[in-house]
């Protein structure tokens, strides 16, 4: 697994030819018990560096089109988003809902108009935005959104639930994305660049 920029976050990648991006999964260590945001599949090489660092104690999935491999780490306690808890394809043991503090330090937040109900994302420490498939980067040093072919079902409530999460964090200064690539610098001029230009 890839280290971030900081010492407790760390990601690993799969190269999605359709969308010429890669996939990203995300972990988050931490004494209580490490957390696993949208796992994907780990090679040999990463899941031993997983039992490394602790294992997984905890897995967060952000939308119901980001189950990927949360089946592998059975031992962990499955979260998933409140609003699709009556279809959810996998079982979990707790249901985020909006402005919820999940672990000390870490919030969920539902956001609006997106391919699914009420998909989460994560701000941790108040500076750094972990996202699922809503925001996203198919080019470095940009966002993006969700694409209408993509079934994007809310434009205009998308951007206002972005712009919500900003307004309660002014200083948010990376972004993890579940899909493209990750911003690490000038995160809030990229986040108000969407905001404009949609």
């Amino acid at each position: 697994m890839k280290r971030l920029h900081r010492t407790d976050l760390f990601t690993w990648s799969q190269f999605r030819e359709p969308l010429n991006i890669d996939f990203n999964a995300t972990l988050w260590t931490r004494p209580g018990g490490n957390v696993l945001i949208d796992p994907l599949a780990l090679s040999a090489h990463d899941q031993k560096h997983l039992e490394e660092l602790g294992g997984a104690a905890f897995v967060i999935i952000t939308n119901s089109m980001h189950v990927r491999a949360a089946s592998e780490h059975p031992k962990a306690q499955l979260f998933g988003p409140r609003a699709e808890k009556d279809n959810f394809p996998v079982k979990c043991s707790r249901w985020l809902g909006d402005g919820e503090e999940v672990f000390p330090g870490l919030i969920a937040y539902e956001l609006d108009g997106s391919k699914t109900p009420g998909e989460l994302a994560l701000v941790l420490d108040g500076t750094t935005l972990i996202t699922g498939d809503l925001i996203r980067a198919h080019r470095a040093d940009t966002l993006g959104l969700l694409k209408p072919e993509q079934n994007l079902k809310d434009k205009q409530a998308a951007l206002a639930s972005i712009q919500r999460v900003m307004k309660l964090h002014p200083g948010i200064e990376h972004i993890v994305v579940g899909d493209g690539w990750h911003c690490f610098c000038r995160a809030k001029v990229l986040l108000e660049r969407l905001l404009t230009e949609g």
